[in-house]
């Protein structure tokens, strides 16, 4: 393959075979169970990064279902995410994210810096109750249980959060080991079309596990449950912050 044939078709690893297709990514009847909890404020200002800033000491717990994503495919996803500022902008902080499908791993990771790993999240539905569990390998990491659909939510708030925007920090190391990109990336979802919102009880066990550390932000209060589905977009993001040139 010539120099100028590799310029024009390169896209993602591997050059011939890329591990995901080009977007744009549009999800369809994507399930969110969402969990707000209360942790501790120094555990939490322990793993945000600077610019970003942390008012209040709450983590949102979340399990996806996305049963229906061009391009991703069919797969589940479950993590934490982090309510912050940057520049006075609200928005929140992907922290950890763990998922059972390779082509949204290695998308994830390449395009946005989304810090996702390898593992085994589910959303099962157990009468009037729904059930999440996220394994690593076969340890149980994270348990919950939220009940079915208790209250109906109006769905322009939640629509409305779900487009403000988000933050990753996207690292790729160059091949000596040192870090080649670190930059703080914000994206939005765009083209939201919510489906139906529900609030409800919920419980929520954190477990340690070295290579899957959800307990570093451990869990004291339960604040909220929300349940909810939508088509959306996952759009392309943006560099607002390159560490970098910092030095």
């Amino acid at each position: 393959m010539k120099i100028d044939e590799v310029l024009e078709t390169a896209f993602a690893m591997p050059l011939t075979n890329p591990a995901y297709p080009r977007g744009p990514y549009r999800f369809y009847d994507r399930e969110f169970i969402v969990i707000a909890y209360r942790t501790d404020i120094d555990a939490l200002r322990a793993v945000v990064p600077e610019p970003l800033e942390v008012d209040e000491p709450i983590v949102k717990y979340e399990f996806i279902r996305m049963p229906d994503s061009t391009g991703f495919g069919d797969y589940t996803e479950s993590g934490q995410v982090i309510p912050v500022r940057f520049n006075g902008q609200k928005g929140a902080y992907v922290h950890a994210m763990y998922l059972d499908d390779d082509a949204p791993i290695a998308g994830g990771r390449e395009l946005w810096g989304f810090p996702k790993k390898l593992a085994s999240p589910k959303i099962e539905h157990d009468g009037d109750v729904i059930l999440c569990t996220l394994k690593y390998g076969p340890a149980l990491c994270v348990e919950a249980s939220v009940g079915y659909k208790h209250r109906i939510l109006e769905t322009a708030p939640i629509a409305e959060a779900i487009q403000q925007p988000n933050f990753l920090l996207k690292i790729i190391p160059h091949v000596d080991g040192s870090p080649r990109v670190l930059e703080l990336v914000r994206y939005h979802m765009t083209d939201v079309v919510m489906k139906g919102a529900w609030a409800s009880p919920a419980a929520l066990a954190l477990h340690p596990h070295v290579a899957c550390d959800v307990a570093r932000l451990p869990v004291r209060e339960i604040i909220s449950a929300t349940h909810f589905t939508a088509d959306l977009t996952l759009a392309l993001g943006e560099v607002v912050f390159d560490y970098l040139d910092q030095k």
